[in-house]
């Protein structure tokens, strides 16, 4: 069924990207959150690809199926429309940023995670390609970037410019590897010349008892399958997105280990997590349930992890306010203060254990398992003290 206007306008974003399909060939990707790109596939010496149309609204039905008829008429003709889209990027300063930057995007995007990459793009979208997309990548000068980023800081998003200054800097970094450039626009912006970051501050609790009555609060939960996710989260101490993509594959009960692979990881390397004797009570309670599937803890599809709000939500129904008490990205805090103030561990063994990457520590290599004997230490002491939180 053909696409209309009003349909597109209708569609909702859901947890994860889909397509809604208008005719021959075009459709529409609506992302998580909101965005809604136009795209082509189509087939060329029997290769299967892909070429962008655009965003909606800027990008209208109407004008959307121009450009599909267009490019179908370029194949008729037996040329290859993405070849045709380089050319055309062309000027008489040299292909424009717009072409390179989506070149770039679809050769990393493949080691992004889902949901990095769909930040990604939509950055390019809203913020980079409208103002220098069409302009030849060798004349965009560090004061153009420089004007471009003030006009996001404007508008309260800090934390964006930084990260857009930062694409634009890979972008180019991409462009001068192939030989396209010889200079970085971005990198003559130095951070002091942007606003400071506001740090992101996750709300938890850090006081013994209050830790105890959470506890206790966490074991009194009906639903199963969230007490658990909930308790197993406290345990380890890990990333909620972390949680919630747990595969059984990854987990060994012998050996105690959950090993996450490296594409769900923030720093995108492999990470291991020592399992206490109650989070592999946990598992054990878990297996009979969602054993025969895929995730550990899915969602009411069993095909879907569970989401981060069903987390959040179960803690606001407990009474905690993930605003000023807790959220899922809590705990994290909690065994990061707790670990060290109370229990005496080394800094550089719970830094290990949280995931954050020390380049001083490393010296460039990446040893996952790095204080693992110590770690694993850690990790039952943690589970032994909240265990005696729970009780007093």
């Amino acid at each position: 069924m053909a696409l209309t206007e009003l349909s597109i306008k209708h569609a909702r974003p859901k947890e994860k990207p889909y397509k809604i399909y208008d005719e021959k060939g075009l459709y529409l990707i609506v992302t998580p959150n909101g965005g809604k790109w136009w795209r082509l596939d189509y087939m060329f010496k029997g290769k299967r690809k892909t070429i962008s149309l655009g965003i909606y609204p800027e990008v209208s039905l109407k004008e959307a199926r121009l450009k599909r008829d267009e490019t179908k008429a370029v194949l008729a003709r037996g040329e290859d429309p993405s070849n045709l889209k380089k050319i055309n990027s062309k000027s008489e300063g040299g292909l424009n940023l717009e072409f390179i930057a989506n070149e770039w995007f679809d050769n990393r995007k493949r080691s992004w995670t889902e949901k990095h990459a769909e930040t990604v793009l939509y950055r390019l979208n809203r913020y980079i390609l409208p103002t220098l997309g069409k302009r030849p990548l060798k004349e965009i000068t560090t004061p153009v970037v420089y004007e471009m980023l003030q006009a996001i800081e404007k508008t309260g998003k800090v934390e964006t410019a930084h990260r857009v200054k930062q694409i634009i800097g890979m972008i180019y970094q991409y462009a001068m590897t192939k030989g396209l450039c010889e200079y970085n626009p971005a990198a003559g912006i130095g951070r002091k010349m942007l606003l400071p970051k506001k740090p992101k501050h996750y709300p938890t609790i850090l006081d013994p008892k209050e830790i105890g009555a959470l506890m206790r609060a966490i074991d009194g939960y009906e639903y199963t399958l969230v007490r658990c996710a909930l308790k197993f989260l406290a345990l380890t101490f890990v990333r909620p997105g972390e949680l919630r993509h747990a595969e059984w594959k990854e987990i060994n009960v012998e050996d105690a280990i959950w090993e996450i692979p490296a594409q769900k990881m923030k720093m995108k390397e492999p990470h291991i997590v020592p399992l206490s004797k109650q989070a592999i009570s946990i598992l054990e309670e878990m297996k009979p349930i969602t054993g025969l599937f895929r995730y550990v803890f899915p969602g009411r599809n069993f095909q879907r992890p569970i989401s981060e709000n069903t987390l959040n939500a179960a803690l606001r129904r407990m009474g905690y306010s993930t605003t000023t008490d807790i959220t899922a990205h809590g705990f994290r805090a909690m065994a990061r203060t707790l670990l060290h103030e109370r229990l005496n561990f080394p800094s550089e063994v719970i830094e290990r254990q949280l995931a954050h990457q020390n380049q001083d520590a490393y010296s460039g290599a990446y040893n996952r398992a790095q204080f693992l004997d110590k770690r694993r230490e850690m990790m039952q002491v943690w589970a032994d003290y909240l265990d005696s939180l729970k009780a007093t």
